[in-house]
Order: structure tokens, then C-alpha cells, then sequence
């Protein structure tokens, strides 16, 4: 049992996943500690976990005040920011020694622009950005980056190796920022998967093929993320679902990094501007419940079939 106290800050769906699995399976020595923007979200949480296993904080610093690490997991840089110019501007919040370790997706500046804040307050900040989808939060899959103070970093191991992550991409050390620069650009890399993904099964409609056998090729060829993408592209969800896995606005968020990271080195990513075209008639149709494999229907309806499958 570590001598750590541990809380949890952003309930969202991947956020919701690794707090399970950090109450359930973490070291920490007290029950976890959940605070989210919505009061009533985060005890409702805790008692799905378990009063025993974790417990709702009444405010964000009080949240931090308990604990020695807390971590972060929100939706964009304005959200992030939100939190942390709220703990700096709390006169009584004593950050002397805390780790604060953000799980979020943004840009690298923001990172890096928290790191030196924090650090004027004696508080370690790590940047450690997550890959998987909802599912492998709540299965404790999730390939995670940490990057900062070496000895803080090895403080957190325990709540990543085993609890929530299957693998580390171990930057200790290193600029916080090139963290977040390997999740904006990997999320590109996904991004632009489902935007080609969603063109072969147009196409295969479209020439004669068939939706079916070609989602069947995909399953023999690229088994996994791509494989369920396909899935949910064929069977409706893309388009069904009430609340988006990976929502249309934190995706264009994403590509906009990406794209300012490219126009900093003097290139242009215009696999990027395509599946941005493509999510801007996602939001068009779908509004905030937009999802990203709901670039397929976008696809569909530019080339005269209906954004719906069925």
C-alpha cells in the first residue's frame, strides 16, 4: 500500500474509466478522491465505485488540498486552464510538494506554459496524455505518455503500470511538451485512419464490392481500434449514439494542434485538412453529439448515398 493520496479531477468517458480503475486496483492509501465540475456527477461516481473505494470533493481545491498527486483529465486547453488558474489563485491552496499530472489532449505550449506556473508554486507537473478509446479506460489498456521530474514520474508508476495503462512511452526527464506533441500528432494518425477507413467502405458500396466483405478484410488486416471503427461505421452507431466516444469538437480541436505544430516546422498536413472538412459536416449534421466515425456518413452524402446507412 503506497503512502500516496490520490485524486482524481474530470469525469468525461475516458476520465471515468481510469478513475474506476485507479479506485479499484490503485495503491493509494485512502479512498480516491473525485471531483468534477458537476457536483452531483462526481457523487453519483463515487457511489457507483464504492464509498469505500472513493469519495466526492465539494470544490477543486479542496479536491488538491487532500490529496499528494492529483490528476486531470478534461476536454481542451480553455478547460485545463479553467483548473489550473483556479488552484493558483486560491490563497489558502498551499501546492508546496503536490504532483499535479494532467491526462489531457492539448497543445504543447499549454503544457509546457502550466509547467512553469506550477513550478513558481513548488508543485511537479507532469504531462502524461493517454491513447484507447473509452473501453480500454475501463479495461486499464491505455498506452500512456508521462514526461517531466524523473522522481515524480516514479511516483505515479503505480497508478499507471498494471492499473491503467498496458504500456509506457517513458519520457522522465524530458520537455512536457514533447509529450503532448506525440499525442497531437498520434491522435492525427488515428483521425486520418477513420477518415480513410470510412472512404473504403464508401467506395466499396459504391463500386459493387460491398460494405460487408470489405469491413471483413479490414478485420483480417487491421484487427483492433480499426477493426471496431469499422464496425460501428457498418452497423449504424455512427449515427445512433447519443454521446459521441471521441465528440466531432475535441477532434477539430486536435487537428487544429496538429496543424499549428506543422505550419511551426514550415510544412502543411493536408491529410489533416481533409478529415477536418469531413468533421465540419459532421457538426453540421450531428451538432455536439458528432462523433468521429461520423465522417463515414459525411463521406456517404458527398457522393449521393444518405448520411445515414439505414
Amino acid at each position: 500500500m503506497s503512502s500516496e493520496t490520490v485524486a482524481w479531477i474530470g469525469l468525461g468517458n475516458i476520465g471515468r474509466g481510469m478513475s474506476h480503475n485507479i479506485a479499484l486496483k490503485g495503491p493509494q492509501a485512502t479512498p480516491l478522491i473525485l471531483y468534477n465540475r458537476t457536483t452531483a456527477k462526481a457523487i453519483a461516481f463515487a457511489e457507483s465505485v464504492g464509498t469505500n473505494k472513493a469519495t466526492a470533493a465539494e470544490s477543486l481545491p479542496a479536491a488538491v488540498r487532500a490529496a499528494t498527486i492529483s490528476f486531470i483529465c478534461v476536454g481542451d486547453d480553455a478547460a485545463l486552464d479553467s483548473i489550473i488558474n483556479t488552484l493558483l489563485s486560491d490563497p489558502n491552496l498551499d501546492l508546496t510538494s503536490k504532483i499535479i499530472v494532467d491526462c489531457s489532449t492539448v497543445h504543447p505550449d499549454t503544457s509546457r506554459r502550466i509547467h512553469q506556473s506550477l513550478s513558481t508554486r513548488g508543485a511537479a507537473f507532469i504531462a502524461c496524455p493517454v491513447f484507447g478509446a473509452p473501453n480500454a479506460a475501463d479495461a486499464g489498456q491505455m498506452i500512456v505518455v508521462p514526461a517531466g521530474d524523473p522522481a515524480a514520474i516514479s511516483r505515479i508508476k503505480p497508478f499507471l503500470d498494471g492499473v491503467t495503462a498496458k504500456a509506457t512511452v517513458d519520457m522522465s526527464g524530458e520537455d512536457v511538451g514533447r509529450a503532448l506533441t506525440l499525442k497531437v500528432l498520434g491522435n492525427t494518425f488515428i483521425l486520418n485512419m477513420v477518415e480513410t477507413l470510412a472512404e473504403g467502405m464508401v467506395a466499396a458500396e459504391k463500386s459493387g464490392l460491398g460494405v460487408d466483405t470489405y469491413r471483413q478484410w479490414v478485420h483480417m488486416f487491421a484487427p483492433g481500434p480499426f477493426a471496431k471503427y469499422a464496425d460501428r461505421m457498418f452497423s449504424g452507431d455512427y449515427y445512433q449514439r447519443e454521446e459521441p466516444l471521441f465528440a466531432v469538437d475535441l477532434a477539430r480541436k486536435d487537428l487544429r494542434h496538429a496543424s499549428s505544430l506543422a505550419g511551426e516546422a514550415n510544412m502543411r498536413l493536408r491529410s489533416v485538412e481533409v478529415t477536418d472538412a469531413y468533421l465540419q459536416e459532421v457538426k453540421a449534421e450531428r451538432g455536439e453529439k458528432g462523433d468521429i466515425a461520423a465522417v463515414y456518413g459525411a463521406i456517404r452524402k458527398e457522393s449521393g448515398l444518405p448520411f445515414e446507412n439505414q
